[in-house]
């Protein structure tokens, strides 16, 4: 089987890459520079195709896109909390590519494709939690927007062209390959601040919670997901229950023995208060989700980002 992965080297698309390479299957990676991919273990890169393409308005989709079995759109030029500063923008990129990259898949005769929404973005901040998927999604943030935009797009490329489609709404994944300096991660940015001593910025008062979900156990899901005959389409993936920001950073604290530096500054409008997911669809199908602990998982990534400073040479 070909599989392609749009977007493959970001923390989603590096992780689940590393997976997908265990298997007889051809991957072909794309990202918009073959520098991203520096990151990656050279013997990953000699089993697998690297290209370069910048995803933009004048890209010609199809010749990527052409012989692929599963296409996974890991695509996406904004996130949450910056998203709502340039609305229409975001909104026309994001939107326009996926509709090209849809009919690239159509035109090619794509068996499937695998979208990685936002368990988050996407229902907003109305819903009680635990949030099924059939809860009514009401973004509070245009990178929530867009999220939905496509899962609707998928479901009318289906229903016109019986494109077979999967969505994985996938709630905070944290883990190895995370860039723990960038705009989405709270667990594994904290864990990196707390290794080098540097003080950790907390947006409210801590109480805001959240669906952490270690990176192994997302890829494993998404995983099943896109290899079984489900009838449904969306899947909610996450470990199904809320833990607040306080508590992470306790629980890291413990974890290293170490006693943390933290500045609260005031809220953001674009966090919702308490958001964790209703998993039972996913277990009703495929079986237990969560395998590894919020403790667990912290200790894994702690190791990981210990690791890579020893080494000095990958840049992530």
């Amino acid at each position: 089987m070909n599989i392609l992965l749009l977007g493959a080297a970001g923390f989603i698309g590096t992780n689940l890459a590393l997976r997908l390479v265990e298997s007889d299957n051809k991957i072909t990676l794309e990202d918009s520079k073959l520098e991203y991919f520096s990151h990656f273990p050279q013997e990953i890169k000699d089993k697998v195709c690297l290209v370069d393409l910048s995803l933009d308005e004048k890209t010609e989709l199809k010749n990527i896109i052409k012989g692929q079995d599963v296409v996974y759109h890991l695509v996406s030029t904004t996130a949450p909390n910056t998203s709502n500063q340039q609305i229409a923008q975001e909104l026309t990129v994001n939107i326009d590519l996926t509709a090209r990259i849809l009919d690239a898949c159509v035109e090619n005769g794509v068996k499937k494709i695998v979208f990685i929404s936002s368990g988050g973005a996407v229902y907003g901040k109305e819903g009680k939690c635990p949030l099924g998927e059939n809860v009514l999604t009401n973004p509070i943030s245009s990178y929530g927007i867009q999220k939905v935009t496509i899962e609707k797009m998928l479901y009318l490329y289906n229903y016109l062209y019986k494109l077979d489609y999967r969505v994985v709404r996938l709630a905070n994944p944290y883990g190895p390959y995370q860039r723990p300096n960038g705009l989405l991660g709270a667990v594994t940015t904290f864990i990196y601040q707390a290794l080098h001593n540097e003080v950790i910025t907390v947006y409210g008062d801590g109480s805001v919670v959240r669906d952490f979900i270690y990176i192994d156990d997302a890829v494993s899901a998404i995983l099943k997901i896109t290899e079984g005959n489900s009838e449904y389409k969306i899947f909610n993936v996450g470990c199904g229950y809320g833990t607040s920001i306080r508590e992470v950073l306790v629980e890291i604290g413990a974890v290293l023995k170490k006693e943390l530096k933290i500045r609260y500054m005031p809220g953001r409008k674009v966090d919702v208060p308490i958001n964790y997911l209703d998993i039972s669809r996913y277990e009703h199908e495929y079986g237990r989700l969560l395998n590894v602990s919020l403790n667990q998982g912290i200790v894994r990534t702690a190791s990981f980002l210990e690791k890579i400073a020893v080494m000095g040479n990958v840049h992530l």
